[in-house]
């Protein structure tokens, strides 16, 4: 009778808490592209995240951004580059908290051409 009552419960759980953290949904530019230009950042969610700290760097260093979206919980984050790349490899290492109040982390990294 217990396990009858045990698997009722567990069944019953809405899929929501079973899949409570955000995932990434996609990059601009996408993770490991090569583009001519880079005119934005993006990172899609398919839930709401809020963007604690994100950093832009390349080889000789950060590059400083500008947040378009603030820190309310977003399923797209926006930022731009304050000056404009040079060609070479870049990478976006951000860390945030999920809806359910976990932390989480990521990254994504292209390259601009000449």
């Amino acid at each position: 009778m217990i396990r009858f009552v045990f698997l009722a419960f567990v069944l019953a759980i809405p899929p929501a808490f079973a899949a409570a953290h955000s995932k990434s949904a996609g990059t601009t530019p996408a993770d490991g592209a090569t583009v001519a230009e880079v005119s934005e950042l993006s990172m899609q969610f398919d839930a709401p995240m809020r963007i604690i700290s994100v950093t832009l760097s390349a080889a000789d260093g950060d590059i400083p951004i500008e947040r378009e979206t603030g820190t309310d919980p977003v399923t797209v984050f926006r930022a731009t580059p304050l000056q404009d790349l040079a060609p070479g490899s870049y990478r976006l290492d951000w860390r945030g908290m999920a809806a359910d109040g976990h932390p989480m982390q990521g990254s994504f990294s292209f390259t601009k051409s000449k």
